[in-house]
C-alpha cells in the first residue's frame, strides 16, 4: 500500500479521498473542501474499498492497467453515493491542475516499451483487422440499444449549447449528421447534371449516416464494415426503408474496394486503421475519388504530439486502435496528393457523448449483466468513465478534416457549410422506428 499512498499523497492537492485497504486501515488524501461540481455535484469525498491484498500493488505496478483491472475484478470498489465515474474525473481533475497527467507511464524504459507494444498493436492486416473490428463491434446488438441513440451513432454527438443538459443525445447525434453532410459538399440529382452522386461511407457502422445522405440527397452509397452484425443489420435497415437499391452495405476491407466515387466519408474509422497503415489508406482512398471529389474524416485525436493508446483500452475494448495527431493525418495525406481545406477541432463533445453512453448504460445495468456478467458491466463502465476524462481532463479531442484533390472542388469560403447544416437541421429526419416499434404507437 505504501506505493499507492505515496502516489496518492502527491496527486490529490484538491478535494478529498478516503481510501479504505483490504485489512480495515484508512488512508485520506487532499484537504478536502467544495466538491468540483463538474464530476457530478455530489457532495462529500470520494470513498474507496479495496477489497484484496493484491489490489494496491498491482494499480500500481500497472498504471495503465491495474485500476480498470481491480474495479473489473471487484478489487476496488467505490462507495455510494459516488461512483467509478466520479473518482476517475476526480483524480484526473488533481492530476490536470497539476500540469501533469499522473496516470501514464514512468521512465524512458517504459515508456519505450508502452511505444513499441502500441505499434506492434497498430499493425492492422486483413486478419487481424477484421478480428479487431468484430472484438469491438460485433457484440451484440441489444447492448448497443441499450446506451446508444436510436440511430446508433457509436461516435461524438455534436453539442450546440454549452450545457449539454438542453440536447438530447439524439438531437446531438442529428446534428452531427447534418455537421458532416455539409462538408462533404453534397448535390442532388437535379444539381448534378441529373445524376445521383455515389458515395463511399468506409466503416459504416450501423448504416445511419449512410442513410441520413440517402434521404437528404437522393444519393447513392456504399457502406463497408469488418464487422458481419453491423453489416447485416445494416442491410435490414436499408431493406425496411425500401432504399435497398441504393444504399448498400458489404463486409469488406476498405483496401479491396473498388470503382469511382464523388464522395468519401470516414466517420470513427482512422482509430481502427493504424499508424503505419496510414500511407495505404491515404493512397487508396485518392485513387478512388474523382478528381472534383471530396472526402471528409472525423475521427479521435490527440491536441498534441503523437503518442501511443494505454494498455488498458489496447487489451479490453479497441485491440489494434490508435488515436492520431493532427500532424500525422496532414502529413501522411500530403505525400498522396491529397490538400486539407478545413480542419475542425472539436473539443468537449465527445466527453458530453460519453457522459450521455454511461448514464444510459447505469439505467439498463440489470439487463447488460444478464447479457453478459458484473464483470463486463464493470469493464463497460470503466472504458466509458475514461474515455470521458481524455477527452474532459486530458488532451483528447475530435478532428474533423475536408480532404480534396483540386482545390475548386469546393466554394471559395466556408459559408457554405454553416448554411447547409443550418438546412439540414431545418429539415430534421424521420426516425426509422427499428430499436423499439413501441415509440412509434406512442409518438402517433
Amino acid at each position: 500500500m505504501w506505493l499507492l499512498d505515496k502516489f496518492l499523497n502527491k496527486a490529490i492537492k484538491h478535494g478529498k479521498l478516503i481510501v479504505t485497504d483490504h485489512d480495515g486501515t484508512q488512508y485520506t488524501y487532499g484537504p478536502g473542501g467544495e466538491y468540483d461540481p463538474l464530476i457530478g455535484g455530489r457532495a462529500g469525498p470520494i470513498r474507496i474499498k479495496l477489497t484484496h491484498k493484491k489490489a494496491a500493488n498491482h494499480i500500481v505496478r500497472y498504471p495503465q492497467m491495474g485500476a480498470g483491472e481491480a474495479f473489473m475484478w471487484g478489487w476496488l470498489v467505490v462507495e455510494e453515493p459516488h461512483d467509478i465515474r466520479d473518482m476517475i474525473l476526480f483524480i484526473t481533475m488533481n492530476a490536470k491542475r497539476m500540469g501533469d497527467n499522473m496516470l501514464k507511464a514512468k521512465g524512458p524504459l517504459r515508456k519505450g516499451l508502452q511505444r513499441v507494444k502500441a505499434a506492434i498493436d497498430g499493425i492492422n492486416l486483413r486478419s487481424s483487422a477484421r478480428a479487431n473490428a468484430e472484438h469491438t463491434y460485433n457484440l451484440t446488438r441489444e447492448l448497443y440499444e441499450r446506451f446508444l441513440d436510436e440511430d446508433r451513432q457509436y461516435t461524438m454527438a455534436y453539442y450546440r449549447e454549452d450545457d449539454p443538459t438542453k440536447t438530447s443525445l439524439e438531437q446531438a447525434q442529428m446534428d452531427k449528421k447534418a455537421h458532416l453532410a455539409a462538408k462533404l459538399y453534397m448535390k442532388r440529382p437535379e444539381d448534378n447534371g441529373g445524376k445521383p452522386m455515389r458515395v463511399l461511407d468506409i466503416g459504416c457502422g450501423w448504416g445511419g449516416f449512410a442513410l441520413y445522405l440517402n434521404k437528404m440527397y437522393d444519393c447513392e452509397v456504399v457502406g463497408v464494415a469488418l464487422a458481419p452484425d453491423q453489416v447485416a443489420f445494416s442491410n435490414e435497415r436499408a431493406k425496411e426503408l425500401g432504399v435497398d437499391d441504393k444504399v448498400k452495405f458489404e463486409l469488406c476491407d476498405y483496401r479491396d474496394v473498388e470503382g469511382e466515387f464523388d464522395r468519401i466519408s470516414s466517420v470513427g474509422l482512422l482509430e481502427h486503421v493504424g499508424t503505419i497503415h496510414y500511407p495505404q489508406f491515404f493512397e487508396h482512398t485518392n485513387r478512388l475519388l474523382k478528381n472534383n471529389g471530396v472526402m471528409i474524416s472525423h475521427c479521435c485525436g490527440r491536441s498534441g504530439a503523437p503518442g501511443y493508446t494505454d494498455a488498458w483500452t489496447r487489451k479490453y475494448i479497441f485491440p489494434g486502435g490508435y488515436i492520431p495527431a493532427l500532424s500525422e493525418l496532414v502529413t501522411e495525406s500530403e505525400k498522396f496528393g491529397w490538400q486539407v481545406t478545413d480542419v475542425e477541432a472539436m473539443r468537449f463533445h465527445y466527453s458530453h457523448t460519453l457522459q450521455e453512453w454511461y448514464n444510459r448504460t447505469v439505467m439498463h445495468r440489470e439487463e447488460i449483466t444478464q447479457m453478459y456478467d458484473e464483470v463486463f458491466y464493470r469493464m463497460w463502465l470503466f472504458y466509458l468513465a475514461g474515455a470521458e476524462q481524455s477527452f474532459r481532463n486530458g488532451t483528447m479531442i475530435n478532428w474533423q478534416l475536408q480532404y480534396v484533390k483540386d482545390r475548386e472542388a469546393i466554394p471559395m469560403t466556408r459559408e457554405y457549410m454553416e448554411a447547409e447544416s443550418a438546412r439540414l437541421r431545418e429539415i430534421g429526419e424521420i426516425p426509422s422506428w427499428r430499436f423499439d416499434p413501441g415509440l412509434k404507437e406512442a409518438a402517433e
